[in-house]
């Protein structure tokens, strides 16, 4: 039960931030045996709503199409192999795509699988032949399978604490997915992803207390994790909630000022209302007292 409710909010989580660099698929279908890709991903040909920059380390592994596997524990080398299994899949489908179509298929087509984990063992990195970037294109942390197999293993937990890794270390464990998720809260509200992935995580939270199935010790885990983000974003949802009131209030308080001055608030009054709701309380006051109705469409350039 613990990985399927990580699996959902992981297949969120990943398709919120990929969807702003390509086309975002979650559980796809592998036809050689029924098998779900999490997140497969495809990079859009042209730059869509965000700098890539934003999504730090996810934009470099996001320049080729994708399959994202992410493990809430480590994963054995039994599930390394099925994932493995599901990427040899996709390769498969793309030659005999291109065979049907007499398109010619490169190595460079091959799209990769990037396995995310808290941890890696030395006995499933040595299993698997994974070893580090000798070019250091890439930061501790990442292994990477012999060059054929297209295969990125992401030890999460050893990743280095900046700004670049903080989308993936939020798929951590422990201290260290509560120090990124603290980091994620403290963002700047303009931050495009921020909202987004604040709403993911407290959707999560909700999951888990709802949960009856989950061990004692990982809900616990989780929830005190997660209360930041659930906290912050129940707290900014009341705030906006609350200007929204006082919002209506004054707009309500307006209409009533030029219904009771003028009779009636017409179509050209109407129009006006909106430039006047940002105005400072004594000059708004000042303009309803004193202001003819030719004056006010003046002042806010309506022809009276």
């Amino acid at each position: 039960m613990t990985r399927e409710i990580h699996d959902q909010f992981a297949k969120d989580y990943l398709s919120e931030l990929l969807s702003h660099l390509g086309e975002v698929e979650t559980s796809r279908e592998v036809t050689s045996e029924v098998r779900q890709v999490d997140v497969y991903f495809i990079p859009a040909t042209t730059p869509k709503d965000i700098d890539p920059k934003l999504l730090g380390l996810l934009a470099p592994m996001a320049k080729t199409a994708g399959l994202f596997e992410p493990f809430r524990n480590p994963p054995t080398p039994v599930e390394i192999s099925n994932c493995l299994v599901k990427l040899f899949g996709i390769q498969g489908e793309q030659r005999r795509q291109a065979r049907r179509e007499n398109v010619s298929q490169t190595q460079l087509d091959s799209p990769r699988l990037w396995i995310l984990s808290p941890s890696i063992s030395t006995r499933i990195l040595g299993g698997f032949g994974a070893k580090p970037d000798e070019s250091e294109e890439w930061p501790p942390g990442i292994y990477f399978l012999p060059k054929f197999f297209y295969t990125g293993l992401v030890a999460i937990h050893q990743l280095p604490v900046t700004p670049e890794t903080l989308w993936l270390r939020v798929l951590g464990r422990g201290e260290v997915q509560k120090a990124a998720i603290d980091e994620l809260v403290a963002l700047p509200e303009a931050n495009p992803l921020r909202r987004y992935l604040l709403e993911i995580l407290a959707s999560w939270r909700i999951n888990v207390e709802l949960s009856q199935n989950l061990d004692e010790q990982e809900k616990q885990e989780l929830t005190m994790n997660l209360s930041p983000a659930y906290l912050r974003l129940r707290e900014e949802t009341f705030q906006e909630g609350r200007q929204e009131g006082l919002q209506e209030e004054r707009r309500s308080m307006i209409e009533n000022f030029l219904r009771v001055r003028f009779g009636e608030v017409d179509e050209q009054l109407s129009q006006i209302i909106e430039s006047m709701l940002g105005l400072p309380t004594a000059e708004l006051t000042v303009m309803l007292l004193n202001f003819s109705r030719s004056e006010l469409l003046e002042r806010f350039d309506q022809n009276p």
